[in-house]
């Protein structure tokens, strides 16, 4: 209380002034730590600005298409920065460059667990045909990567088709995990959706040549103590029950 038996008054936080590319990426960052959180349709605009400790005029200066054109930008900034999850330098084993890809991809899944489900399982009010285009983008993003990965400059359909169906399963095992309460660790996770790759390519290098060549030139640069090697001396005695099948 001061003197004059009143609370003193508590100074507001200085307005601070940003470039119009600041003031945006602000309010991104604060619409995607929210949209991380929770489901789109539970994120409001004021939400928005209380996050960002600005008006909501302010939002709407920005993004004047409201709600929809806030959460597109969104998506689409995330959609960014899970592509980028697949670049990775070609050099090392397969398996290695495979496993730095998904250390940062399932990063993301566990930092941004409610926006991640709500953007992959659809069904939310936000969804239109323009955010489903975005996060279809991040999928063929993410097979091209790969493909570009096992160094073959005309992949065939059934190659192609190996990969993707790949990013498809590592997106529903991330949903899983996620509806499972994570019980998994990451670490975990990552080892045995490479195993998973490295199953998947032998199985369709079994019936196309092109895939074979590829996985024959791939294991070449496996070594024995590596991913590959020690999926190799795990499956063996599984097959080897199969010997009365040759």
């Amino acid at each position: 209380m001061n003197g004059s038996g009143t609370a003193p008054a508590v100074p507001r936080p200085a307005y601070r002034r940003l470039s119009v590319e600041q003031r945006r990426s602000q309010l991104l960052a604060a619409a995607l730590g929210l949209f991380a959180q929770r489901a789109p349709e539970d994120v409001s605009l004021d939400d928005v600005a209380s996050a960002a400790e600005v008006s909501r005029p302010l939002v709407y200066r920005y993004f004047p298409g409201g709600k929809q054109q806030l959460y597109e930008a969104v998506l689409r900034s995330a959609a960014d920065e899970l592509e980028q999850c697949f670049a990775e330098p070609e050099s090392g084993p397969l398996t290695q460059r495979l496993g730095h890809a998904l250390d940062r991809y399932l990063a993301f899944v566990d930092q941004h667990a409610a926006g991640f489900s709500a953007l992959l399982q659809g069904g939310s009010v936000v969804e239109t045909s323009r955010t489903s285009a975005i996060v279809d983008e991040v999928r063929r993003a993410a097979a091209e990567q790969i493909l570009r990965h096992l160094g073959e400059p005309a992949p065939g359909p059934r190659l192609r088709t190996t990969v993707r169906m790949w990013i498809t399963a590592v997106e529903a095992a991330s949903l899983i995990w996620l509806d499972e309460g994570k019980q998994h660790a990451l670490d975990e996770l990552r080892v045995w959706l490479v195993d998973h790759f490295v199953a998947l390519l032998t199985a369709t290098a079994a019936r196309d040549a092109q895939t074979a060549r590829v996985m024959r030139a791939a294991l070449k640069g496996e070594a024995p103590d590596g991913p590959a090697g020690d999926l190799a001396r795990r499956i063996l005695p599984v097959v080897s029950e199969a010997a009365h099948l040759l």
